[in-house]
């Protein structure tokens, strides 16, 4: 971990417009302000993908004026933990960092009824990853 005694979390896929949304949501929601959440893409789209949007909102989570953002070597350098997303070797290795590869569908081009197992299943995970990191 870094000298902070707050992990941070990068959470990486494509084109920051779903998956890597909807996890830096809901840590931000569940972890508060023990944890610092990142999330980028090494694809960027233009927008936040719609039906994501729409299914974080029936959890009471507004992502609408969320951005996606490039994956930069400084988000990288700055987390203790990076986790993958579906962005395959788009995402610089360092020494001492914690990468996990969460394999999740990609809500891309799917509507919101195809999103919400998403949403729940990347819910589930960050819950674990709550209790991993010791935020409870």
């Amino acid at each position: 971990m870094s000298t902070s005694t707050v992990p941070s979390v990068l959470f990486v896929c494509v084109h920051n417009a779903g998956r890597s949304q909807m996890a830096a949501a809901f840590l931000t929601r569940l972890g508060g302000d023990r944890v610092q959440v990142r999330s980028a893409g090494s694809a960027p789209a233009e927008t936040v993908n719609p039906a994501v949007v729409a299914a974080l909102r029936e959890v009471g989570i507004d992502i609408s004026a969320e951005i996606p953002k490039v994956l930069t070597v400084a988000a990288v350098q700055a987390s203790d933990v990076v986790i993958t997303m579906g962005c395959g070797d788009a995402c610089p290795f360092f020494p001492g960092k914690r990468y996990l590869d969460w394999t999740l569908a990609d809500p891309a081009g799917q509507g919101v009824d195809a999103v919400r197992p998403i949403r729940d299943q990347i819910e589930r995970r960050v819950r674990d990853l709550l209790i991993d990191l010791g935020i409870e």
